[in-house]
């Protein structure tokens, strides 16, 4: 990738007019290990390359991508994508910007590669390791969730590690490179007794190296997994009805990214998508209540070093002390709304215009000490871990399954409880929050938006939402 002419290309691809251009271009090598029912059903590696390259005129993407990583390859696509913006222009589909430029043919670019403030340091990388050790370590989680007892029927154990090297050379003289590498490993277990079955689940991973186990061991992974769904087979049916709810940090942070998360993001917000449009300034939430999304923290999965379309990993601010700061952008909605990019220009892959997309996305800790949290809570449900759920990002209502729930009575934790789920709307639960803990646990996922995938985590503290909707079964 070195001896390709960035500048040549992105002149190229502006010549017949745009206000912007960025050249992306990606190698991955991917590794992905599957266990079913005691066997490895299937053992994946490859390598995939490719660029996707855009322009960007009257606030309009034209966008175009090839596996061709050859200059002559390259400056054809630039030809083509020069011509159907030329096109696209012509027959007044766009509007212009005030910095629109009709003929970009003589574009001086000097690229100058950035140099990063955070390093995600990889102590094992993966590629080094033998896949023997990786079978070794999916077969060790197996023989893990099983042991657990004897009411566990299924366990399933997925491992993948992805090393992705990527190249963003932009006409504003970005240019940037990053290297990630993606490890994941989640157990999914079910157990059944008689009729009841149950399911549990745990995953753990990061953009980091294979010394993830030795903090989190695969089999360690499994373990949680199995208990999960071992317990949950003698919980009684969830109480429905208006309750006090702890959510628990170990829940994970379901709650922060899918009801406040995306409704700030700057494209549902400019489309009028989102329940927080129009309202930065305003109050959103519980003074207790900082929302954060944060790409700089170290190995977490959401983190990088550059973001998809170059801008440096950043630690924004979205709602301070209840108060609604401020929304995630690339550079397109960042145009749109006359401010910087926030870093969080995302794509799934070369093939893939980038959108805004959440990193790592947190409620900041409080002051309170989880046990006094659960002591003040008379009765209600302490959910520890959260499951699936439905967010209606217009207006903010949303449907919560909770993965592993408990019946609080007196201050405590008793028996547990299946089938509840977590009815609310998002600045409502914001605004309801009462107390929130000194702790700080996180969750990982990926989470999927226009089509798209992007490895995320997300996290909150110990929190009581002092009157929430709980649907249980009947």
């Amino acid at each position: 990738m070195n001896d390709i002419d960035y500048s040549k290309i992105l002149k190229s691809a502006l010549s017949r007019g745009g206000e912007y251009a960025d050249l992306y271009i990606e190698h991955t090598v991917p590794t992905a290990i599957a266990l079913e029912d005691g066997k490895i059903e299937k053992v994946v590696s490859g390598i995939e390359s490719g660029a996707g390259l855009r322009v960007i005129t009257g606030f309009r993407t034209i966008y175009a991508y090839t596996n061709d990583l050859a200059e002559k390859a390259l400056l054809n696509l630039a030809a083509e994508v020069s011509r159907t913006c030329a096109r696209s222009r012509s027959a007044g589909s766009t509007g212009f910007s005030p910095a629109d430029s009709s003929a970009c043919g003589d574009l001086i670019l000097d690229l100058r590669e950035k140099c990063p403030s955070v390093n995600h340091k990889i102590i094992e990388p993966p590629e080094g390791v033998a896949v023997e050790r990786k079978l070794a370590l999916v077969k060790e989680a197996d023989i893990a969730a099983r042991a657990v007892s004897g009411k566990v029927s299924q366990a399933s154990v997925q491992y993948r590690d992805t090393l992705q090297r990527v190249t963003i050379a932009c006409s504003d003289g970005t240019l940037a490179r990053d290297e990630r590498y993606y490890l994941v490993a989640a157990v999914n277990v079910v157990a059944k007794d008689g009729s009841i079955v149950q399911t549990g689940y745990d995953a753990e991973g990061g953009n980091i190296g294979f010394e993830l186990f030795r903090e989190f061991p695969a089999a360690s992974v499994a373990e949680k997994a199995a208990r999960r769904a071992v317990m949950m087979l003698s919980a009684r049916s969830a109480p429905g009805g208006r309750m006090p709810v702890v959510l628990s940090s170990e829940a994970g942070g379901t709650m922060v990214h899918e009801a406040i998360g995306h409704g700030l993001e700057a494209d549902l917000s400019q489309n009028g998508l989102s329940v927080y449009t129009g309202k930065v300034g305003r109050q959103v939430g519980s003074p207790l209540v900082t929302v954060v999304d944060d790409a700089t923290l170290p190995n977490r999965r959401g983190s990088f070093t550059f973001d998809d379309e170059g801008i440096e990993a950043q630690r924004t601010v979205l709602v301070e002390k209840g108060i609604l700061k401020g929304f995630m952008y690339d550079r397109l909605t960042a145009m749109k709304d006359n401010a910087s990019s926030t870093g969080n220009g995302r794509r799934e892959s070369y093939m893939a215009r980038p959108i805004p997309r959440m990193t790592n996305t947190m409620i900041l800790p409080g002051k309170s000490e989880p046990s006094e949290i659960l002591s003040s809570c008379d009765r209600g449900l302490l959910v520890k871990k959260m499951g699936g759920g439905q967010v209606n990002t217009v207006n903010g209502d949303f449907v919560f399954e909770v993965s592993e729930g408990y019946i609080i009575e007196k201050g405590k934790a008793s028996e547990p409880v299946r089938g509840a789920t977590l009815v609310g709307n998002g600045p409502q639960a914001l605004s309801g929050i009462t107390m929130v803990g000194n702790d700080l646990g996180f969750g990982i996922g990926t989470c999927g938006k226009d089509g798209q995938g992007a490895p995320v985590s997300d996290a909150q503290p110990t929190l009581l939402i002092a009157d929430i909707v709980v649907g249980g079964m009947h």
